[in-house]
């Protein structure tokens, strides 16, 4: 079953539900997981599914939770996204579609892929 837009905005802050339902982007350096080295599962904020292992995290400097694989190929979709004057390509959960971030060509081996992540999408299941 979908939440409305009312039972979303009753269950998320404002900015959670900036971020993942009207395509928001956090400051850099300001989110909860940028600099975390908890060792768990990152799940969407949203729904729970599972979207990324504290494993594949790494530090890219960008100011934002990276990692360079999501937790399974059928996690998250990548959507073209030319807005602002950039091509970039965002990332959302498969299951309810919300605003993680945008993946980037410059990450780590061994897949050469940075998953910009903003925290406000995600929580923590720690290990």
């Amino acid at each position: 079953m979908q939440e409305s837009n009312s039972e979303r905005k009753n269950n998320l802050t404002e900015e959670q539900y900036h971020v993942t339902r009207e395509k928001g982007t956090e400051r850099p350096f300001t989110g909860k997981y940028y600099n975390s080295k908890e060792k768990g599962i990152y799940k969407c904020i949203c729904c729970g599914s599972e979207l990324f292992s504290s494993e594949t995290k790494f530090d890219s400097g960008s100011g934002w939770p990276s990692y360079f694989a999501p937790i399974s190929n059928t996690s998250v979709k990548q959507i073209p996204d030319n807005t602002l004057g950039m091509k970039r390509v965002e990332v959302v959960c498969a299951n309810c579609n919300a605003h993680l971030g945008h993946v980037f060509e410059d990450g780590p081996k061994p897949t050469g892929l940075r998953y910009c992540i903003n925290s406000a999408s995600l929580d923590l299941s720690k290990e």
